[in-house]
Parts: structure tokens; sequence; C-alpha cells
């Protein structure tokens, strides 16, 4: 069994989803290991992970609008607002999704379906860089 580890800094434009499917599988395919386990893991509370279509943008939009109803901006609920009005709901719309994903690797390459891309999750309205830590373990 081997096990391979890297961190890949990932600048987000701000609030949205930003595919990184062809950075991972490029370090998937360079650690020589045809199958395995890769977990995903993001370093903050701001920001998450999904895996999520990749062929219809409407799709990403959609997600922004439901999580912009479910959690909005300025919401006088929260007492957390250090950093302005989409702090508090930018950890919550972290809470609800997720920090860690795993994905199968096989011969090779990220066992995803179809129309199955890797992303962040940028909750902040602002640019912000993010650190992805993928760890993968297989032979």
């Amino acid at each position: 069994m081997r096990q391979s580890q890297t961190t890949l800094d990932v600048t987000t434009p701000g609030r949205g989803l930003k595919e990184i499917t062809r950075p991972v599988a490029r370090w998937v395919a360079d650690t020589g290991i045809a199958t395995g386990l890769l977990t995903i893991f993001i370093r903050h509370t701001s920001a998450s992970l999904l895996i999520q279509e990749n062929a219809d943008p409407e799709v990403q939009r959609d997600l922004e609008r439901f999580f912009a109803r479910l959690v909005p901006d300025g919401d006088p609920l929260f007492e957390h607002r250090s950093e302005g009005p989409d702090d508090m709901p930018a950890h919550v719309r972290c809470a609800l999704t997720a920090t860690q994903i795993s994905v199968p690797v096989a011969d090779g390459r990220l066992a995803l379906g179809t129309w199955q891309g890797i992303y962040v999750y940028e909750h902040r309205r602002r640019q912000h860089t993010r650190q992805v830590v993928l760890h993968l373990i297989g032979d």
C-alpha cells in the first residue's frame, strides 16, 4: 500500500463554485497509484467542497440562488459579523455542505461519473486563496 499527499492553492473569484477536477486528476495520475481512495479536504470554515454537475452552468446558478434564499447575507439572526454581512452565512453554508470528500481511484483515474466535477464552493463574496489537501492511498 502506497500513499501520497499534496496541497493545492485554489484562488476563488468570490462567491460561487470553482472547478478543480483537472488539477486533482493530473495530480492523481502523477502519483502512479492505480487503485485507491482519494480524500480531499479544505482547510477553511467559509468555503467547502462539492461533487456536482459540470455540464450545465445553470446548476451552479441554481445552487447559489438556493443558498442565497436559505442563508441570506446580513440576516439579523446572526450575531457573528466580524468580517462583514457574509461572515456567518459563509460559516452556515460551509456547515451545510462538506469540508471533506472521498473519490475512488480506478486505473489511475478519478472514478467520477460522466457529469461530475469536483468544486471548491466559495461562500464569501470576495476573492480568497483556499488550501485543498489531497491524500491518496492505494496500490
